[in-house]
This record gives C-alpha cells, sequence and structure tokens, in this order.
C-alpha cells in the first residue's frame, strides 16, 4: 500500500488503517500501555516547524519525546517496537558517563591511504534515534544532541550535513537514580515536545504479561518513511485551528510566567512550547476524528507538553507539589475555555 503524490493525501480511512495496523503490531510485544504508544504516535505525526524555509526546503519536523520511567517498564522495548514497525534507518545509543559527543555525531579521522582526514558519521544519522538512559551522559555529551534536535542537523569540523526526515529523538530517564547521573539542562529539555511519565501498569496487565511469549512474537514492519511524511502532512494541512484555539494556547503558557504563580513556578513555557503544543493537539483532534481543533484536544495534551518545562520553586518543592498538580490545577483549571 504506497501513498501518491505528496499533495494527494490518501483517503481517511486508509491512514487510520495504516496506524490501526501499527497499534496492532506493538501489542504483540506490549501489553497494555495503549495511552503511552497513542502519545508517541501523537508525537511522530504531529508536524512542528522550526526554522524558515531554506533552499526550497521546508523546516518542520517529528515531536522528540522524553520518557521517564523507573526501570523495568518497557519504555526501551515500547521504542524499539514502534521503531521496529516503521521500515525506517534506527540507532540506539546508551548514554553513559565516559560518552562523548563525537561517539553521537561523528568525528573525522585522518585516513593513512589517502593521507586526508575524511568525515565519519556517528549514530545520530539515522530515521529514529533512541537515547537511552539520557541523564547518565554528562551534559557536554548531552548537549552533542541540541543541533540535531533542532535544527536536524550536525555539524562536524567545518561541515554541515542535513540529516534525513523524518528525523524523531526517543530518550529515557530514570527518576530514582541519584549517582552518576546529570540532569538534562532546560535548554534541551525544551527541545522535547512531550515528556511522559511512565508508571506501573494494572494488575490485570501484569498478569497479562507474565503470560505473554515475547520471545515468539514477530514484529513487522507496516509503515513506511514516505507514508509517515504523508500522514504528517496530511494532518497539518487538513486539521483547522481556529485563532480562539491558538489564544488559549497562548493563554496557557502566559499563566505559566503569571506573577500570581511566582511562589510555585520559577520559569514558565517557552514560545517554542506554543508550536509544540499546537501540533500535538492538531494530531491529537485528528486521532480522535475530528477535521477541527477543540480545547478538550489541548487539555489533553497540555501536561505532556508542559510539564518538563516549568521550572518549579524551592517552595513547591518543599510542600511537594508536583509540576502535574500546578499544571493541571493552577493553570488548566485557570484558563477560561474558548
Amino acid at each position: 500500500m504506497s501513498f501518491s503524490a505528496r499533495r494527494d493525501f490518501p483517503p481517511l480511512e486508509e491512514a487510520f488503517g495504516l496506524i490501526g495496523r501499527v497499534e496492532t503490531e506493538i501489542s504483540k510485544a506490549i501489553v497494555g500501555q495503549q495511552w503511552l504508544i497513542r502519545r508517541l504516535l501523537i508525537a511522530l505525526f504531529s508536524k512542528i516547524p522550526y526554522s524558515f524555509k531554506r533552499d526550497k526546503a521546508e523546516r518542520a519536523g517529528c515531536g522528540h519525546v522524553l520518557l521517564e520511567g523507573v526501570p523495568g517498564l518497557a519504555k526501551t522495548l515500547a521504542i524499539m517496537t514502534l521503531s521496529n514497525t516503521i521500515s525506517a534507518r534506527f540507532q540506539r545509543i546508551q548514554f553513559t558517563p565516559d560518552l562523548l559527543p563525537a561517539d553521537i555525531i561523528g568525528t573525522r579521522i585522518y585516513d593513512v591511504g589517502t593521507k586526508a582526514f575524511r568525515i565519519e558519521r556517528g549514530p545520530v544519522f539515522a530515521n529514529i534515534v533512541l537515547a537511552d538512559e539520557i541523564n547518565r551522559a554528562t551534559p557536554k555529551t548531552q548537549s552533542a544532541l541540541l543541533e540535531a534536535m533542532q535544527e536536524r542537523q550536525v555539524t562536524i569540523a567545518e561541515q554541515t550535513f542535513q540529516l534525513d526526515d523524518p528525523f524523531w529523538v526517543l530518550a529515557t530517564q530514570n527518576p530514582v537514580e541519584q549517582e552518576g547521573v546529570y540532569t538534562l539542562p532546560e535548554a534541551q529539555a525544551d527541545r522535547f515536545a512531550m515528556k511522559i511519565h511512565v508508571d506501573y501498569p494494572s494488575h490485570d496487565e501484569e498478569l497479562r504479561m507474565l503470560q505473554a511469549k515475547l520471545h515468539q512474537a514477530e514484529i513487522e514492519h507496516i509503515i513506511t518513511t514516505d507514508q509517515v511524511l504523508q500522514i504528517r502532512e496530511m494532518v497539518s494541512e487538513s486539521v483547522f485551528v481556529d485563532d480562539k484555539i491558538r489564544e488559549y494556547i497562548v493563554r496557557l503558557g502566559r499563566a505559566s510566567r503569571n506573577s500570581e504563580l511566582s511562589e510555585l513556578i520559577l520559569y514558565g513555557i517557552s514560545p517554542r512550547a506554543y508550536q509544540h503544543l499546537l501540533a500535538l493537539s492538531r494530531t491529537a483532534a485528528f486521532f480522535s476524528g475530528r477535521e477541527y481543533v477543540l480545547p478538550v484536544d489541548v487539555k489533553s495534551i497540555a501536561v505532556d507538553a508542559m510539564r518538563h518545562r516549568v521550572v518549579r520553586t524551592l517552595r513547591a518543592e518543599a510542600e511537594n507539589i508536583s509540576v502535574d498538580e500546578i499544571i493541571t490545577d493552577k493553570i488548566l483549571r485557570a484558563v477560561p475555555i474558548p
């Protein structure tokens, strides 16, 4: 099954059929966690602008995702299973304290035969990149992903290389580790469109996990990169966003920087987050079967899009007020729905 020309979008039934097959294929290896898979797919099919048009090429891409949860909750397995349903180049990078930036983006190597330097590209040159346990690497190494995540390009020495589209970074981190970890700086955390908290599954889901035969699961390629781009473009072009929705998103962002919440919030969300929240809301509406965005779509994705961008004050931390509670109780409830 293939799509036609770029602007000739496939029928909705065909697009939803592909997405449904992807979800079914993932369920062969992942028990439950349907909300997690849906969040990942929303990020994949969201068209987020990151720069102005250059060389007749648009500068937009998928929404990068940060998954946080204690070990053993299938964060890495979910990512690897999803990536296996896409006919794309996948690279996994295990972040460790001794990892260097060159281990990610590549470096110059002197070739004795030609007596000249050549560029050895790193694992970041892929369609899907899994940055496993990203908070175990040093800030210098973490920052090696900044240019790739934001500009979809990599600079090695004096040469700049454009990354292929789609380019999608999925990172995991363990929130309970205290030693040998480095908190992601705000500048890098802001590059992620969503931060998803992965919690423990239900009793029935854990029982089904013990009954499942993971070693016998065969995950097949369901969708190609061209089809991903086609569906992403269709979502961006066909789902209508009213100006009132844009106004609502701006009000949510400004509410996070409201002086009335200064005792709880040290820093609110950035204008970049508006673009992410808008694109994610558009895709959430698409997954709900609508061609227009409602405030409920914005609210359904707002916590995941904002939790890693809202920085709590010491008072909020001392009173054990979570970021999710601040977003839900102090921001979403305070801003009137248009």
